[in-house]
């Protein structure tokens, strides 16, 4: 396989200022913030989830109306990616990755200073465009940080914030609202932010972009082929994991007929593996885009469809649980190496367009997932994402085979 300096294309992604940084001891601790700004970004989108009643009852709306500070940010996230890569121009991606953390720390605070909702809602969606925007930025700039060999590991570190706020962030800001009230949650979610703020004012170096990206730029990976076979999947494979993730704790309960301690164990237990399945993700991507990606989707269909027919009971829901939570931790870096493999020399036009539909397929999932439960039933519900996943699994097994072109993330020698 060739590296990506072998590609001409490819070759003005890498800049100067970023290739000194890779000789420096600051490069990983420099990964490290991005991959600390994710965990507090996906906490920050996520924990209303577990305070949705405090924050409704606080702000005197139903719980309903305060399902909108899920839906919004999700919806702006989807059109924030591909707006914020084109006004950026010929930004330095070092101040534009500090403006995103600047705006996480302001939407927390708004958030924990809210006096209505309609103020909680503008806190949400400056939330939206951190979530697409950084979504677009993160991954590419922690691959220009450091060598080509290590490149998958550092795209792994950052996407395993995603792993660490399930694990960690959601239930850790659940536990703090009840202990000093849902404000108190934001409030130290902002502090963490403000804390990687200082680190990567520090250690992120400059990292201008060789030319600015126009709207038209942005049509680049739906010309690639093997852009649009991913992009294809996508929405096939997270409209199909998010029609059944929704209805996790649902399934364990009602399904398998657990204990709410039980319940909460195996919840734990899911993004603990999703967080070790990431940094497999790294090393698994290094070696085979593709057949990581398959990895993931096959995994992933198996525990849904054999969550209908194991039985019920600890044993059959721990193993159900263990295997989607290595789909899980999978599933962001599969995806996020296929679309820097498939445009190498456009990588941030390529995120954007995968937050975009990233975001799209989020919201249909979820929107499939309610009416199916409501009709049919939850177990119906998984056996309906299990064939969603087969179907992006096919996608990527027959039309996924690359044709030519130099993959963004391949493994070359340390010389």
């Amino acid at each position: 396989m060739n590296s990506p300096s072998s590609n001409p294309c490819a070759d003005d992604l890498v800049h100067e200022p970023a290739e000194a940084a890779r000789s420096t001891r600051s490069a990983w601790p420099a990964v490290g913030s991005i991959a600390v700004g994710t965990f507090a970004m996906v906490s920050t989108e996520f924990m209303p989830i577990g305070l949705l009643t405090d924050i409704a009852r606080g702000l005197d709306v139903s719980d309903g109306t305060a399902g909108l500070m899920i839906t919004m940010p999700g919806v702006l996230a989807a059109f924030a990616g591909p707006a914020l890569i084109v006004a950026s121009g010929r930004l330095d991606r070092r101040t534009v990755l500090i403006a995103l953390t600047s705006l996480l720390i302001a939407s927390n605070l708004l958030a924990a200073f809210a006096p209505n909702f309609a103020t909680m809602l503008v806190a949400r969606l400056m939330l939206g465009l951190c979530v697409g925007g950084f979504w677009t930025f993160a991954p590419a700039a922690a691959t220009q940080l450091v060598p080509d060999a290590s490149k998958a590991r550092a795209m792994s570190l950052v996407l395993a914030g995603v792993s660490a706020a399930t694990v960690l962030g959601v239930p850790a800001g659940s536990f703090l609202g009840t202990l000093f009230g849902w404000r108190a949650s934001f409030a130290v979610t902002g502090a963490l932010a403000a804390l990687v703020l200082v680190v990567q004012l520090w250690l992120l170096p400059a990292m201008p972009p060789a030319r600015a990206i126009g709207a038209r730029d942005l049509l680049t990976p739906l010309t690639r082929r093997m852009a649009q076979v991913g992009l294809l999947a996508v929405l096939f494979f997270i409209a199909g994991h998010f029609a059944a993730y929704t209805y996790l704790k649902p399934l364990l309960q009602q399904v398998f007929g657990l204990a709410p301690n039980s319940v909460s164990a195996l919840l734990l237990v899911y993004g603990a593996v999703g967080f070790i399945g990431t940094f497999i993700g790294g090393s698994l991507v290094a070696r085979s885009v593709r057949g990581t990606t398959l990895l993931a989707a096959l995994m992933l269909a198996t525990a849904l469809l054999l969550s209908t027919v194991i039985g019920s009971g600890l044993v059959p829901g721990a193993i159900v649980v263990f295997i989607w939570g290595v789909a899980f931790g999978l599933i962001p870096v599969a995806l996020t190496g296929w679309m820097m493999e498939a445009v190498p020399d456009a990588p941030e036009a390529g995120q954007a367009l995968l937050v975009s539909g990233f975001q799209v397929a989020i919201a249909s999932g979820a929107l499939i997932g309610g009416v199916t439960v409501d009709s049919y039933g939850i177990s119906h519900t998984m056996v309906l994402s299990g064939v969603l996943v087969l179907i992006a699994a096919l996608i990527v097994g027959t039309l996924g085979r690359a044709r030519g072109g130099a993959p963004a993330l391949a493994v070359t020698s340390p010389e």
